[in-house]
């Protein structure tokens, strides 16, 4: 048996030389995509982002504002207005993300006790810097009002430590756990990164066997494994298993190597959790062939199935926010369990026994094709490759 598996691993490894676009896919999208990924937020969080100001006060209240504004970390005050017409205009052309109104008289109406309003306009087309902004901005506002009625305690008479407990009577302290920066890299490229990488490993297991079905190969390959589809299947994927290992063991050690993302588990938590995610996605990509024995069908499967477990499992947006219908499904996606186990190990450093069930569904998904094998077989047998 070790002889002919051996057999099977040369003739695939000769098949995957042989074909041009074969190992370069399994390869390249996904460095590319590590490098691309990372690079593109590799400020963890955006800065600056270009704001305008409609300043129909000018009082020196008014000039008081923008300069706070200014010195939030996500803000830049790159224009002023005379109008919200046309700094409204600015950015249905994408020049701001956000413009901040101050309506005339501020200062005087302010001090005389009448409560004017302040305005702030987002364009929140663009999620991130609309959320960005939207925090300093209504930061801004309540420090506003704070300062507005400082001056006027002042006015009446009253000391610093006066003023102080009726302004602030409750004192916050933030801290940020195992993400204290708040970076989006953090948060987004520990699963972005593993969910390419499971795409193009479902990708290239459904070509792998599509091809053998378009090249009319599928008797010779049964034969040299003696008909038994598990062994020629082995035989198969084990090539491509080791080559998409070493892509999970790469993409590890660009993130918690090289970069020094938050690692509380070790290593070893998510050496593991990568290792059962590239044969979980073997595995459904063989149970994808199995079930619908058309390449070309297999793969756009799998490709719908690899884009949409980026939204459904729960990394951009809380699955626990979902409808009770989505959040069943999502167990359906091996990334959502890959992504479970980051958080709890990786990211929140919990005891390993919190992560046991999705390390146990990633087993599952590897092993699913195992009640298909016949089918699977069946289908190599009898289907043909339809242009």
């Amino acid at each position: 048996m070790t002889h002919i598996l051996i057999r099977i691993i040369l003739r695939e490894w000769l098949r995957m030389k042989g074909i041009p676009l074969y190992l370069p896919c399994m390869v390249l999208p996904p460095l590319l995509c590590y490098l691309l990924f990372t690079t593109l937020m590799s400020a963890g969080l955006p800065t600056k982002l270009p704001c305008g100001i409609v300043g129909m006060d000018g009082s020196a209240t008014s000039r008081q504002i923008a300069h706070r504004l200014e010195a939030f970390q996500h803000t830049a005050i790159t224009a002023h207005y005379p109008s919200v017409a046309e700094a409204g205009e600015a950015m249905r052309r994408g020049e701001i993300y956000a413009f901040y109104y101050l309506p005339e008289q501020l200062e005087a109406q302010a001090l005389a006790g009448r409560q004017p309003t302040v305005s702030f306009y987002l364009n929140y087309a663009y999620l991130v810097a609309g959320s960005l902004l939207y925090k300093d901005m209504r930061t801004l506002s309540e420090l506003t009002d704070g300062a507005i009625v400082q001056s006027t305690l002042y006015a009446h008479g009253l000391t610093p430590w006066q003023t102080t407990p009726i302004l602030q009577p409750i004192v916050l302290e933030t801290h940020p756990l195992h993400n204290p920066w708040l970076n989006y890299s953090v948060y987004l490229n520990n699963t972005l990164l593993p969910g390419v990488l499971s795409l193009v490993i479902m990708l290239v297991t459904v070509y792998s066997i599509g091809t053998e079905v378009k090249g009319r190969s599928t008797h010779r390959w049964l034969r040299m494994a003696n008909g038994r589809i598990g062994l020629a299947l082995l035989g198969k994927l084990l090539p491509q298993t080791g080559i998409f290992l070493t892509m999970a063991l790469a993409y590890n050690g660009w993130l918690y190597g090289w970069l020094h993302f938050p690692l509380y588990s070790g290593p070893l938590p998510m050496l593991a959790a990568s290792a059962l995610l590239v044969l979980a996605s073997q595995g459904l990509g063989v149970f994808l062939f199995a079930t619908v024995p058309w390449m070309r069908m297999a793969m756009s499967i799998a490709s719908l199935w690899g884009v949409v477990s980026f939204s459904i499992s729960g990394f951009t947006f809380p699955a626990m926010a979902m409808s009770p219908a989505l959040q069943t499904l999502n167990s359906l996606f091996p990334l959502r369990h890959y992504y479970l186990i980051y958080s709890n190990e990786a990211l929140n450093g919990y005891p390993l026994v919190h992560s046991l069930g999705a390390y146990a569904a990633l087993l599952l998904f590897a092993l699913l094709p195992l009640p298909f094998l016949g089918r699977l077989k069946r289908a190599l047998l009898s289907h043909k490759y339809m242009e």
